[in-house]
């Protein structure tokens, strides 16, 4: 018998539609990830089956029985890790345990507390309050306390996605050791397809119109390691068929081009006589970094966050940076941008020292960082209007909307900042990046604070745009597939303090490049293995620094 069930549920919000006759059963110990862009009524379903909103039509249904409220019995963990932040993580736990169990002794509600942060890692973190934790120790805290409950059902909305790469790694594992202990029915909503293949039975996919999509099994065995897997064909093909769907359904919303970008010369350009002469010098050698350091000062001394960074790029190159957390990864690109003076060494563009920030240096950090009181239009027009002084008002203008329309704004040139969402704000920085026709693109983690799926989309923007433009460019991830996807060239760098260049991994696969060809590409997973595997030797800090190979 399911212990959970939505039988043609439908729900709308005013005359909006979000759920349209949604039919979902899961049964008694089963692990269920569901799948989704943004705005496809993944939290809907979710509080649905939480009783925090009832159907407009249709059965919400727990053990059969109508689901009318909230209940202990079917636990809640959001995003958001919702602590009491003047409690310490026992406290925390212990106000679930007190309201669910409060007919028990005093001593098994501790017993209680102390099992479940025993078995989420943080027994020795008990009496630390949430400031005195990360945000992956606040999450299992979370979970803890969900756990205490000793609920039948589990309930998770997107609960890693606030998490760095290698802390949603390690809960994810944690969460499956904890599931194969408990064997609690799980329902998760996630937008990591890696995660929910990994973690769960089924996968299904809401669709963007509201409607429920394929119901996957997930055959592969458990347990189940992330590493191995990425030579299992059972999980290749699943998750290639997950993420064709999801391709196919979510992205391609595509205006036709109108604009046609101008003949207009960036102030920056090198007039043409230099920049022929300089051709057949400085292709090959266009962007250098000799024997980088960058150094600060501290009250112990001098503290060198990175070494004898060595690199040098061909025009039209692009490369990403990756490594882990600390590993001076953005250090080295704002060193690149002149945001960040150089201690040691030196980094050449077109054969002229950088020195200071320069619009010839265009950068998309992770927030895009926009004048929210002005239009999109307006936010790109800033830059666009210095880099192209000569240029008339009307062929400025035609740059500008050129690039929105490129990002697929073409529809929302004219809203104000403060109305788009993330990933529409992140299209206009990347718009904006862009118009200035620079000569490096620098890209800081450009959408490390988006969901994985308003990612691909993204990616599959940028990578359209540069193919167009082919503009020298360095982007710093931690998304092992971002680079691969990207790049000419994925730069490892090995863990800090003096932090350097341990590997460097060609990728010659074929461009113009999408997702969807490249995880059916017979090398596609030998490139990922190699990156995955000298993350995971660095993991943890097992390794300082590594000569670059």
């Amino acid at each position: 018998m399911a212990i959970l069930e939505l039988k043609n549920v439908s729900k709308s919000f005013g005359d909006t539609p979000v759920l349209k006759n949604i039919n979902l059963s899961v049964e008694d110990g089963e692990f269920v990830a569901i799948l989704g862009f943004s705005g496809t009524g993944k939290t809907t379903l979710m509080s649905l089956l939480a009783g925090l909103e009832t159907p407009d039509q249709g059965q919400a249904l727990h053990k059969g029985k109508p689901i009318a409220a909230p209940d202990p019995s079917r636990a809640l963990i959001f995003q958001s890790y919702a602590l009491m932040p003047w409690l310490t993580a026992a406290s925390n736990v212990g106000l679930a345990v007190n309201a669910v169990h409060g007919g028990r002794s005093r001593a098994d509600r501790a017993a209680l507390v102390d099992k479940y942060l025993a078995m989420v890692g943080l027994s020795h973190a008990r009496d630390r309050r949430p400031s005195e934790l990360s945000g992956g120790m606040r999450q299992r805290v979370s979970v803890a306390r969900a756990l205490a409950m000793e609920p039948e059902v589990l309930l998770m909305d997107e609960p890693l996605s606030a998490l760095d790469a290698l802390t949603r790694a390690n809960l994810a594992d944690e969460i499956e050791r904890i599931w194969e202990a408990q064997r609690r029915t799980v329902v998760m909503i996630t937008n990591d397809v890696d995660e929910a293949v990994l973690l769960a039975d089924r996968v299904l996919v809401l669709n963007p119109d509201g409607t429920m999509g394929p119901d996957v099994a997930i055959t592969l065995q458990r347990p189940r390691d992330r590493t191995s897997l990425n030579d299992n064909a059972v999980f290749k093909a699943l998750r290639a068929q997950i993420t064709g769907y999801l391709m196919d359904v979510g992205i391609r919303s595509k205006s036709a081009a109108t604009h046609s970008l101008p003949n207009v010369v960036p102030l920056h350009a090198l007039p043409s006589a230099y920049a022929d002469a300089a051709v057949s010098t400085t292709e090959d050698r266009y962007l250098q970094f000799s024997q980088l350091h960058k150094v600060y000062p501290t009250p112990k001394g001098p503290l060198t966050v990175v070494r004898d960074f060595n690199l040098t790029m061909k025009k039209g190159e692009f490369v990403s940076v990756i490594g882990h957390s600390g590993c001076g990864k953005s250090t080295v690109l704002t060193m690149a941008a002149g945001l960040n003076p150089i201690s040691q060494g030196a980094i050449i563009l077109d054969g002229r020292h950088v020195q200071g920030a320069d619009p010839e240096r265009a950068v998309v950090f992770q927030s895009p960082n926009l004048m929210p009181w002005l239009t999109a239009k307006e936010n790109v027009a800033i830059g666009v209007d210095r880099v192209y002084p000569k240029a008339t008002q009307a062929e400025r203008q035609e740059v500008v909307e050129y690039y929105l329309e490129r990002v697929g704004l073409a529809d929302a040139m004219d809203k104000s900042a403060a109305s788009l969402s993330n990933g529409m704000r992140q299209r206009v920085g990347i718009a904006r990046a862009f118009a200035l026709s620079p000569k490096l693109l620098l890209l800081d983690e450009p959408f490390g604070m988006l969901d994985s799926l308003t990612r691909w989309e993204l990616q599959e923007v940028l990578m359209e745009v540069w193919s167009q433009t082919r503009v020298t460019a360095i982007c710093i991830t931690h998304d092992v597939d971002e680079a691969i996807l990207l790049s000419d060239r994925v730069v490892m760098m090995t863990n800090g303090p003096e932090a350097t260049i341990g590997k460097i991994v060609e990728v010659p696969l074929p461009r113009p490049r999408t997702r969807k060809a490249l995880l059916e590409h017979p090398d596609y997973y030998h490139y990922r293995a190699e990156v995955l595997e000298f993350l995971e030797e660095y993991e943890h800090g097992a390794h300082k620094t590594k000569d670059a190979a």
